[in-house]
């Protein structure tokens, strides 16, 4: 019998071989494909999609910037959403009478609702698109917003708090994904990152809101209802936006996705002509597959394919590491934590601001550098940051009372540490999630992890009381969310694959080479990494040697 390892060889080998000769026969073979295709959109029907305005740049760069620009006001929304309610939680629970059980239920009823949305992810992306699926997350953001600022008891503030996640759990999931599909290899970790600075904008801004507000009698309200402004500027936005055209190539339009792609890639390009017919290779083989195992689900590949299942499983535990390391718990109670730790209430909502800060700066250096680095640097380098950081929380809530100066500055370093390098991972929780299924299972695919993402947020926020009650401060900041840390560092270095500078098509290669395989290269790759430090060689660990070599080779040219 061929082991998996010789078949993987095999396969890859064969891979390499199709994209060698496809790219060598490309100057005609292309070219002959392409004025096939430009004939026949100039027959089609012109055809607009739902509430959808055609917008053209003479250059194609500039609208994919303006694409990814409204989608990720998602993130936006998502991070605004989420601080808000630190903030509302200063007089919110006494002014609609809630005890401690409702007003966990209040603040966890966001990432709940999201549970749902991200499971109506799949069907809304599928029957809809991408783009319209966003604007329907948009529609759910305003409905929740409107009824949370309106509440008068637990009941409609519960309401609002789940319509409201759900337009975040539908909108999460399919965000990145509309970026992954829409732009270049060396610009999707960069881009998709930009969806995690927009959260961490999002939160800062939600604090600020908080800020203004928390002095203004029912100030909470305006607090809750101010997300309403974003949801409408990002729906109309959305309207000027194209839809995916891998989703559409995906559904069979190929036309309608050429017409798209030469909107926002340089179609005189040779690359962009080979990655879009690549592109309708891999839609083509992929009906092939679906076709044979019609009356089959296609979401069972996910358990009966290796590559669908390493996929599933690899960025799922991405997820749950960013998740139960606690930073939506401590994003959510930010200001009763810095009451708890000597802060006035009033000033506990303006300290959130340094937390939500450094969450946001932290952000930055995977925005510039992630498509330089690679995804492995960053998982490896931010996960001892969480750690160091809640270290000095944990040390903080063992200083005196009496030295209250020491106890909040050693809290506050240990706070924006943890959030400044959960800024950095949390974007390739986005990231990494968005390109790793393949298309004809990425909307399911996603599903799963926005779901997973949600309900690790609702368990550690809904319990966070309990289970600081039960493990004490320190236990829970340094015993289990520090324990998670070291444990996924770990992870990391043995598991987690590196995917930049890849199209999603050669994504499946990466993840069709058994896991056995993928080890042994990672420990190979860490003892080298080793050596490099050990040596000094800082620019070969954080570009790689082929950087390296050729920034050198540039310079000596």
């Amino acid at each position: 019998m061929v082991s998996e390892k010789k078949l993987h060889n095999v396969e890859a080998a064969k891979a390499d071989a199709n994209m060698l000769e496809f790219r060598e026969g490309a100057d005609w073979n292309v070219d002959a494909e392409l004025e096939l295709m430009e004939l026949q959109l100039a027959e089609a029907d012109k055809i607009k999609p739902w509430l959808s305005i055609e917008v053209n740049f003479t250059k194609p760069e500039y609208f994919t910037w303006l694409l990814v620009v409204f989608a990720s006001m998602g993130g936006l929304l998502s991070g605004l959403d989420q601080s808000l309610i630190s903030g509302a939680n200063v007089y919110m629970p006494t002014d609609l009478g809630l005890d401690a059980s409702r007003s966990s239920l209040v603040d966890s009823a966001m990432p709940l609702g999201a549970v749902g949305g991200a499971l109506l992810l799949s069907p809304v992306n599928e029957w809809v698109g991408r783009r319209n699926a966003i604007m329907v997350a948009c529609f759910l953001y305003t409905v929740g917003a409107a009824l949370e600022a309106g509440a008068i008891n637990f009941p409609m503030m519960m309401v609002g708090r789940l319509i409201l996640g759900s337009g975040l759990g539908l909108e999460g999931g399919t965000v990145p994904v509309y970026v992954a599909e829409c732009v270049t290899s060396n610009l999707r970790g960069r881009l998709v990152s930009l969806y995690q600075f927009n959260i961490a904008l999002g939160e800062v801004l939600g604090f600020a809101v908080a800020a203004i507000f928390i002095n203004v009698k029912g100030g909470w309200r305006y607090i809750l209802g101010s997300s309403l402004i974003f949801s409408t500027i990002m729906w109309i936005g959305l309207v000027y936006l194209p839809e995916s055209p891998r989703f559409l190539m995906h559904k069979g339009k190929t036309v309608e996705a050429y017409s798209i792609w030469k909107r926002i890639r340089d179609i005189n390009q040779m690359e962009a002509k080979i990655e879009f017919f690549s592109m309708k290779q891999s839609a083509e083989a992929e009906r092939i597959e679906e076709s044979r195992a019609k009356g089959r689900m296609a979401w069972l590949d996910f358990f009966t394919v290796p590559r669908c299942r390493r996929a599933i499983v690899y960025a799922n535990i991405m997820i749950f590491l960013g998740q139960f390391t606690g930073v939506n718990a401590i994003l959510y109670y930010m200001s009763v934590l810095m009451n708890q730790i000597g802060f006035s209430k009033t000033n506990g909502v303006f300290m959130s601001l340094v937390g939500g800060g450094a969450l946001l700066l932290g952000t930055i250096p995977a925005l510039l550098w992630v498509d330089k680095t690679g995804r492995r640097f960053w998982a490896i380098v931010t996960l001892p940051g969480f750690f160091i950081g809640l270290l000095l929380v944990g040390f903080s809530y063992l200083i005196p009372i009496s030295n209250l100066a020491a106890a909040e500055g050693c809290y506050l370093t240990g706070m924006i540490l943890y959030m400044g390098f959960f800024g950095s991972y949390a974007c390739l929780t986005w990231v990494i999630p968005a390109e790793v299924y393949p298309t004809y299972l990425r909307s399911y695919g996603m599903t799963t992890s926005d779901a997973m993402l949600f309900l690790c947020a609702f368990v550690v926020t809904y319990n966070f009381t309990r289970m600081q009650e039960a493990m004490s401060k320190i236990g829970l900041a340094l015993g289990f969310y520090g324990g998670i840390a070291v444990l996924g560092w770990f992870y990391q270095i043995l598991f987690m694959p590196e995917t930049k500078d890849k199209t999603l098509e050669e994504i499946d290669i990466v993840f069709s080479q058994p896991t056995g395989e993928l080890v042994r290269q990672n420990l190979h790759n860490s003892f080298e990494t080793m050596k490099d430090l050990a040596h000094f060689r800082f620019r070969k660990v954080a570009f790689g040697e082929e950087t390296v070599k050729t920034k050198e080779g540039e310079g000596e040219a």
